[in-house]
């Protein structure tokens, strides 16, 4: 096995400290979790289940990928650059043994860079595609085109993280209160309220998921299958539901966790009450969201006051001599 042989390499001839090796292993380990969906119940050097991991296949961007997901969970910038680290010498180490041609690690880059603002969709794009696919899902009536449709509107309603949809259990959402519960990071429950469209959205897919899997679930959502998402399978959904119908070039879950919280501070909501619902910890760290509606603001005045541009003002005063 690959991973096995590799991680003998770097224990014997690189004479890395064990601690470094198990870490090595543990990133290989969950960057193939993020791939396949599948979770592996030992070290990557053991005998693997039958997972579908095809280290050679994978590409730049599936690596980017992965990365950028962690930094979206809140993952530090010391831990990602050792975790492409791992994988970068790993693919080094697959060159040498002369089955691949270049290393796909090489080319991601952990640069800090300024932090920009959270992307936000557009309310009249959100809306537009819930709407049409709650349509498609009604008229095709496919399991898997229902859950796909109410994924995107429950991200978009309750603001919550990929990872809070993904352990989702069925018992902690509440159609007779209007209400769910999740487990945000560091294992910190709250609660988040939700409306009539979610609610009508939960009930149909509750029964078309129970008659598909032949019975109640634990997780609230799940695959054909009866198993739990993971998160690539969400970022498709997502990304899928977007592309070509939103403005943008990151279409992630995460994007609409920004509209959510964006949409509700442009609309009066209190900022303490977007604290909550978002679930973060310090108040600056939401604040971050009146950032995006002032740059709305602003955008909007620029293009529709008739004196907000300069160079309009300016065209109205130039004139020549004697007119």
């Amino acid at each position: 096995m690959l991973t096995k042989s590799f991680l003998t390499y770097i224990r014997c001839e690189l004479s890395l400290s064990a601690h470094t090796v198990l870490s090595y292993s543990l990133d290989i380990r969950q960057f193939r979790e993020f791939l396949t969906g599948v979770a592996v119940r030992h070290l990557p050097g053991d005998e693997p289940l039958d997972d579908g991991f095809d280290a050679l296949s994978v590409t730049t961007s599936d690596i980017r990928q992965w990365l950028l997901t962690l930094a979206e969970d809140g993952m530090s910038a010391r831990t990602l650059r050792r975790k492409l680290t791992s994988l970068s010498t790993f693919y080094s180490y697959l060159m040498r043994q002369g089955l691949l041609q270049s290393n796909p690690a090489r080319n991601v880059e952990m640069a800090k860079l300024p932090k920009p603002l959270p992307v936000a969709l557009r309310q009249g794009e959100v809306n537009d595609i819930i709407e049409e696919d709650k349509k498609s899902a009604d008229e095709a009536g496919g399991f898997t085109q229902r859950r796909d449709a109410l994924i995107f509107l429950m991200l978009y309603s309750t603001g919550m993280r990929r990872a809070e949809l993904i352990g989702l259990r069925d018992n902690a959402v509440d159609t007779a209160r209007g209400e769910l519960k999740v487990v945000g990071k560091r294992n910190k429950e709250r609660i988040i309220p939700f409306g009539d469209e979610l609610r009508e959205g939960i009930i149909s897919y509750r029964e078309q998921r129970d008659a598909t899997v032949g019975g109640k679930t634990e997780a609230f959502f799940v695959r054909p299958d009866g198993q739990p998402l993971y998160p690539m399978l969400v970022e498709r959904i997502v990304k899928k539901a977007l592309q070509g119908r939103a403005h943008g070039n990151r279409l992630s879950p995460h994007v609409l966790r920004h509209s959510f919280a964006s949409d509700l501070l442009n609309n009066g909501a209190d900022l303490v009450a977007v604290q909550q619902l978002l679930g973060h910890e310090s108040l600056a760290t939401t604040q971050v969201y009146t950032h995006i509606t002032y740059r709305e603001l602003k955008q909007n005045y620029q293009l529709a006051h008739p004196r907000a541009g300069s160079s309009s003002a300016d065209t109205e005063t130039r004139h020549t001599p004697g007119q």
